[in-house]
């Protein structure tokens, strides 16, 4: 039985090997590296080889260890030997390898030379390819300076005019390899978890971090403890940043995320530095027709009801004494650590004062009636006599 088992195993192994294509593109597993030699176990009967060049970094070290993984793209079988590219180019492909691999859909590394109507001339073995703007990147293009003198993978698009005319994307390899990631992200991510990324793009209402093949947003309101009205105070294009995962929604593509809550809350030691009858200077931050709040630092406002407004004289509204922007010397009432609420009352509060002028002006008591005499006694039996006469 095992020995079915075994020759079953090695059939399929075969059968997997028989069947690739120029341009499949496979997994294997490294098991060597010999001088420029990097071979691969991606499930044939033979080892397949790599070229080493194509995984060493810009300070020639070789990025990769027996046992690691690949993605790699078959090329062929000769002489019982498969090859295997990551991509072609570095300076290596002719013009009939561009082709062949327009027709495979294997990878070509090029090298942006300058911008041109439209897009991008870009060299690749000596050919001049062009990229549309919008097959440069995921993203919009905003700057062409940050592709320029830069090396890419791209894929042929269009291979004519004997190569005289290659339209190349390097949005189809990016996009191949985001939905990989994506895949692997979904297994891995967690909400809570903290996690590393680089701001991609600024916008208005937020700031969108590529967390590792996927972007996530950090809102406004997520990026520090106190308010924000520019997100460009806060963050800038291309800064690494630690964030937490508020929420995954992978039907629809939507991530978001927290900057602000990698750093402490303010809230935190508010019991400490807002002790009751502690006097503070703070800033009108917002005004309600039931008082005003007055932030005391980023992240912490605290509340002045209107009746403590206005040195005991009835408000209708706190914007009456009191204008968004303005510095205001405050006293600490109360600490809600459970609710995040601080009760404030201006410096020159008199506790009841306002509370007696207001009653006073909302109930005023009518004026006391004048006695009614009932005269003198002789007046008195006048009025008595004069009854019974009538009588």
């Amino acid at each position: 039985m095992e020995e079915e088992r075994f020759d079953q195993l090695f059939e399929e192994k075969k059968a997997q090997h028989a069947r690739l294509q120029p341009g499949d593109r496979v997994e294997a597993a490294v098991v060597g590296i010999s001088g420029e030699h990097v071979f691969l176990d991606a499930g044939g009967k033979s080892e397949g080889v790599l070229n080493a060049a194509e995984l060493r970094d810009e300070a020639g070290e070789l990025k990769v260890a027996i046992g690691d993984r690949l993605q790699v793209y078959f090329l062929s079988s000769r002489g019982g030997e498969t090859t295997f590219t990551t991509r072609l180019g570095s300076g290596q492909a002719s013009s009939r390898e561009l082709e062949e691999a327009f027709n495979a859909g294997i990878p070509v590394e090029g090298t942006v030379s300058a911008e041109v109507k439209g897009g991008f001339s870009v060299m690749m073995a000596g050919q001049r390819c062009f990229c549309p703007f919008s097959q440069m990147d995921i993203r919009r293009v905003e700057s062409a300076e940050d592709y320029l003198g830069k090396t890419f993978t791209f894929r042929i698009m269009e291979f004519g005019n004997q190569g005289r005319n290659i339209l190349v994307s390097a949005r189809s390899v990016l996009e191949e390899e985001r939905q990989q990631q994506r895949e692997r992200l979904q297994k891995e991510l967690q909400v809570g978890m903290q996690i590393s990324g680089t701001v991609t793009s600024l916008r208005e209402f937020g700031a969108f971090v590529d967390i590792g093949g996927v972007d996530g947003l950090i809102p406004i309101g997520e990026l520090a403890w106190g308010q924000t009205e520019r997100v460009e105070d806060v963050l800038e294009r291309g800064q690494k940043v630690e964030v937490i995962i508020k929420s995954l929604d992978w039907e629809r593509d939507r991530i978001s995320l927290s900057f602000r809550e990698t750093t402490p809350s303010p809230w935190e030691q508010a019991s400490e530095r807002y002790a009751v009858g502690s006097l503070h200077q703070g800033q009108v931050a917002r005004l309600a027709p039931y008082g005003a709040f007055v932030t005391l630092e980023p992240g912490v406002d605290g509340l002045v009801h209107i009746s403590k407004l206005g040195a005991g004289r009835k408000l209708n509204h706190p914007r009456e004494v009191l204008e968004i922007g303005q510095e205001l010397t405050v006293q600490v009432e109360g600490v809600d650590m459970a609710q995040k609420r601080i009760s404030l009352a201006p410096e020159d509060y008199q506790p009841g004062e306002s509370q007696g002028k207001q009653m006073k002006e909302e109930y005023t008591p009518p004026p006391p009636r004048e006695p009614v005499s009932m005269g003198t006694f002789g007046d008195l039996l006048a009025k008595a006599q004069k009854k019974r006469r009538k009588g």
